[in-house]
């Protein structure tokens, strides 16, 4: 009940403003995003990689409403692609971006201008010597996110794609998506969704992630496994030592600034594990996100503004 009033207040123009004019709000938001600026995430990904930890960084911004605003998107990841090359950073860091951010949900022609765009910017992975994982957003989305990314793969067969286990399809997904060569980001889901498509209940929303990982270790692809839960990081472990798998072809996911240490702990093991690094101006959606998902998190940004 709470998560669902959170992501109704995110689409509040009114507490918008309030939030983000609020200077100790700041103080909050920096535990989730690097910074606004290029520096500010070059900065924060080379600190990490130092650490022994993989990044996918986010751009932030979605539901881009002009050709010029998803434009200049798409630059902004071609530029950061390029400052990673230049920094010797690409062979730990990757790029996450959202179709609706360059373009998807454009009212003409948006399949085929964001389709341009994430191109351009896995050509630009292509020559820094990484890779792209497209997210996934709301449920209206998937069949469309999903055609891109089949188009996308064939000239980059590395696209990775996000799918959540709160959505009814996704085990089905998970079994077309489980082939040799895809990379396949498995999350919770933290969009507000109808039950007609969506597991209204967590226990029920986890008993699907554990279906879907059951599909995905047992198959040709990689498995991404994004979450900070300690039980399905338990279950995950178990999986792939039943399905053989090394800790060389799957990863763990986790976003920056939650359980710092678990993410330590499992790198000093030998895996690989991945933080999710958003940086950008448009923080404010990630953020209500993340509130949403963990009433702890809610607390933390009480407690900081209380103080």
């Amino acid at each position: 009940m709470l998560g669902s009033l959170i992501l109704s207040a995110s689409r509040s123009p009114r507490l918008r403003r309030a939030v983000t004019t609020v200077p100790l709000t700041r103080r909050v938001v920096d535990r989730f995003v690097a910074g606004e600026s290029l520096a500010d995430v070059l900065d924060t990904a080379g600190t990490l990689v130092a650490r022994g930890l993989a990044v996918t960084v986010d751009h932030l911004g979605e539901d881009t409403r002009d050709a010029r605003t998803a434009g200049a998107v798409r630059a902004a990841y071609t530029t950061l692609l390029e400052r990673l090359a230049d920094a010797g950073l690409a062979h730990a860091v990757e790029v996450s971006v959202k179709l609706s951010a360059v373009g998807q949900a454009l009212p003409r022609d948006g399949r085929a201008v964001s389709l341009e765009n994430a191109r351009l910017i896995c050509a630009a992975a292509a020559a820094a010597g990484t890779t792209v994982t497209i997210d996934m957003e709301d449920h209206t989305t998937v069949d469309a996110t999903l055609e891109t990314v089949r188009a996308l793969r064939t000239d980059h067969p590395w696209v990775g794609v996000a799918v959540q286990s709160m959505l009814r399809r996704t085990e089905a997904d998970c079994r077309d998506l489980a082939v040799a060569g895809s990379r396949v980001r498995l999350v919770k889901g933290a969009y507000a969704e109808p039950a007609t498509v969506a597991y209204p209940s967590a226990a029920e929303v986890d008993r699907s992630f554990i279906r879907c990982l059951r599909v995905l270790m047992a198959g040709a692809g990689r498995p991404m496994i994004a979450s900070h839960d300690p039980r399905m990081i338990e279950i995950a472990g178990a999986l792939a030592r039943t399905y053989r798998r090394s800790p060389g072809d799957h990863e763990y996911q986790m976003l920056y600034g939650i359980r710092t240490d678990e993410q330590l702990r499992l790198a000093r093991e030998g895996h690989q594990v991945r933080l999710y690094l958003p940086y950008g101006n448009d923080w404010y959606g990630y953020f209500m996100r993340r509130l949403a998902e963990r009433p702890a998190n809610v607390a933390f940004f009480l407690r900081a503004l209380a103080g």
